[in-house]
């Protein structure tokens, strides 16, 4: 069992769940060599019922408004845009909305049965509805209207209503891209007027082709999907009615999620993707074996795997996660791979797998000069951690790591960057935060029915104790929160970016459900992720719904639009509990002052007001739904958010003066990894064009307690020894 916002003491709650579980569980045998097994379906919800209903936090009462919130999350899951079934279909499966309850208790699967087997027949039939109207030409002369607004659109009311629901869907997917391409040719025989203009018959002709392309690859993908797929589709949809971060992981969601959390894996480095029947090599991992290798290249097609000198299989038409596991391997095996090369040939490259770390799950940092101070930024995508193996990486090494490296080159400030950082490991949280504080409490947990866990920092060294800035998003969620709101809480440093943060304050547990059945006849049964715990700030606030309300707000772009904790359905109440015994940090002299010095600069930015602007605009146009299919009447609405868009363009262009630079050990590595250097450099790149970061180095600037000479002075670079971990 591992817990997903990290490590604590173990729940003894949960452990009781699960010792229970085992008893009344392990004894159960089934056969189910099949893959497609409806006994193993019904263990499965046997199993996730019980561990939910005894382990969860605060568990649902199954009845029949649990089965309402299946039947409605399910059934949107399955056709969203309202594509694929009937009206006849929904009244049929209407039937069974509050029913959903009872045969989840009784490991019915009569509902999922109907509507698996109506979806692949309304998705077969789908797909030559679409080669039939891609067929030949629209009209575009004819003044009609088609509403994007799927969720308040009625299903099709006839096999004729859904044809002409998928002519228009498709109609404006073409029209939009046949715009575009007469723009580009204005464009070119602007720039070279030998240019011969293509015809409006064959720019028409042009976007139909690419659009039965696109569909091709999708419903190939579809059909890649098999029983087990959409099974897992029904799962989550019971499991959701829990609260929005319960969910169900197959085998393979499993896998990714191992990976993702640790930010490593064994095979050979190459990210793939389904291209029609063909797997195509998008992208070699830095440092990675097929990187190394020098032999396999982004564009080429994968025909044939082998283990070793063992036989190569044929993957052409494999679905491609079955492909992934043929590739994938334990450290110092070998894979032989017949791949298709871009320019037509074909080659056998053997590969020997290795560990591959996935660079951009990591820490990084970089240095600025600004005037005449030297600053460092730390960027942390994730608080990862390696589950299987405490000597691994995880995120409170890595950073503690960053701030050393910085020390040494002497900063005087650091801006520690969690925009988009989803969360993960709670004990990194800890150790990142107890790098910036004397010792004390960072924060507290609470199980149901149980009294509150304070997790502290006992370590009475600050590896850093000057001007500190957390920049955070409306993205920024779980761990981040803790950390903004330790810090916060403590006043250590400044909290600066969008008015308040995602608002996740709950704890899940990763529970592995293989362990509770004897027979390995049954295979893989996956994980399920559930809520268990909540988490507190240290002054006794949640973070649940409310997040983190920045000490400097930064207009957002997005700022208005619905995307946070408190506009899910199911999200747990916030809350609150007693506070903690903490000190204020008392260091900060310039802190009320700074935020106030901020405040100004920020209203008086035309920049910032431009952004506040544009965010209102954003809002507004999310909220327009029908477009015209008239070619004309289409232009013309497309040329007036055009106009209007030009305004906000200087968002997009927006430079900074500053100039970022990587550190000196990363500078040695990428003398020799020309892919590190592009993917730095593009990172640097956009540091210089954003206004946010900006604003954070200039409320560092406002930290410092002795005045700040405008006049840049030269930095001398010290040399540090390589680090490797």
């Amino acid at each position: 069992m591992n817990t997903i916002i990290g490590f604590m003491k173990r729940n003894y709650k949960i452990i009781v769940v699960i010792v229970f579980i085992s008893m009344t569980l392990l004894a159960f045998k089934i056969n189910a060599k099949k893959e497609n097994d409806p006994e193993k379906d019904k263990l499965l919800l046997e199993l996730l019922t019980f561990v939910i209903e005894k382990g969860h936090y605060s568990p649902a009462e199954i009845d029949d408004t649990f089965s309402k919130g299946i039947y409605k999350d399910y059934i949107e899951a399955l056709d969203p845009s309202k594509r694929f079934f009937l009206q006849t279909d929904i009244d049929e499966f209407s039937k069974y909305e509050l029913q959903l309850d009872d045969q989840l208790l009784n490991k019915d699967l009569s509902f999922f049965d109907l509507t698996y087997n109506r979806l692949i027949k309304r998705m077969n039939e789908s797909s030559d509805i679409y080669k039939r109207i891609l067929n030949k030409p629209f009209d575009y002369a004819i003044d009609e209207n088609f509403d994007t607004d799927y969720e308040k659109a009625p299903f099709a009311k006839s096999v004729a209503d859904l044809n002409d629901k998928w002519r228009k869907q498709l109609k404006l997917s073409t029209l939009s891209s046949l715009t575009d391409k007469q723009k580009l040719e204005e464009d070119k025989i602007k720039n070279d007027s030998a240019y011969k203009v293509k015809s409006f018959e064959t720019l028409e002709k042009e976007t139909r082709e690419s659009s039965i392309k696109s569909l091709d690859e999708y419903f190939g993908f579809i059909k890649d999907l098999n029983r087990n797929d959409w099974f897992s589709v029904y799962v989550n949809s019971i499991t959701a009615r829990f609260d929005p971060h319960t969910n169900y992981f197959a085998p393979e969601d499993k896998e990714r999620f191992d990976v993702s959390i640790s930010g490593k894996l064994e095979g050979i480095g190459a990210r793939l993707q389904k291209k029609n029947d063909f797997t195509e090599i998008t992208e070699l991992i830095s440092g990675g074996p097929a990187w190394r290798g020098k032999l396999l290249e982004a564009g080429d097609l994968i025909m044939k795997v082998a283990q070793g000198k063992n036989e190569a299989v044929e993957v052409v038409g494999m679905r491609l996660d079955d492909v992934v596991k043929k590739i994938k391997g334990p450290k110092g095996s070998e894979v032989r791979l017949t791949v298709k090369k871009v320019d037509g040939t074909i080659k056998i490259i053997p590969i020997i797998r290795d560990i591959v770390e996935i660079e951009e799950t990591y820490a990084k940092s970089s240095i600025v000069n600004k005037n005449g101070l030297k600053y460092g930024v730390i960027y942390l995508p994730k608080f990862y951690i390696d589950f299987e193996n405490k000597d691994g990486r995880d995120a409170g090494k890595d950073i503690a790591i960053e701030v050393d490296r910085l020390k040494k080159e002497g900063v005087n400030g650091i801006v520690l960057d969690v925009r988009d950082d989803g969360g993960g490991s709670l004990s990194t949280v800890v150790d990142i935060a107890g790098l910036f504080i004397e010792q004390g409490p960072i924060v507290q947990i609470k199980s149901a029915g149980r009294k509150k866990e304070v997790l502290y920092d006992r370590d009475k060294k600050i590896e850093w104790d000057g001007p500190l800035v957390i920049m955070v998003n409306s993205f920024s969620a779980s761990a981040s929160e803790i950390l903004a709101a330790a810090i916060q809480d403590y006043k250590r440093g400044i909290i600066i970016g969008s008015k308040q943060t995602y608002g996740k304050g709950t704890v899940q547990n990763v529970i592995d459900l293989n362990q509770f059945v004897r027979s390995s006849s049954v295979g893989d049964l996956g994980a399920i992720k559930t809520t268990t715990q909540k988490f507190y700030r240290i002054n006794g606030g949640s973070t649940q719904l409310e997040g983190v309300r920045s000490d400097i707000v930064m207009p957002d772009r997005y700022a208005y639009l619905k995307m946070g904790e408190r506009d899910m359905e199911n999200a747990m109440p916030w809350d609150k509990i007693d506070p903690a015994d903490y000190t204020v940090w008392n260091k900060n002299g310039n802190f009320s002052q700074a935020i106030s010095k901020s405040k100004n600069r920020i209203n008086n930015n035309n920049q910032f007001q431009l952004i506040e602007e544009n965010a209102k605009w954003i809002d507004s146009r999310s909220k327009e739904n029908v477009y015209s299919l008239n070619i004309d009447k289409f232009k013309n609405a497309q040329a007036e958010i055009e106009e209007k868009a030009k305004k906000y363009k200087p968002i997009l262009d927006y430079k900074n003066s500053l100039v970022f630079t990587s550190l000196p050990y990363e500078t040695a590595i990428m003398s020799n990894d020309i892919a590190l250097k592009e993917k730095r450099e593009r990172w640097h790149e956009a540091l210089a064009k954003d206004i946010y970061v900006e604003e954070a180095l200039n409320v560092l600037d406002d930290l410092q307690s002795k005045p700040i000479s405008k006049k840049s002075v030269p930095i001398t670079v010290k040399k540090e020894k390589l680090v490797k971990y």
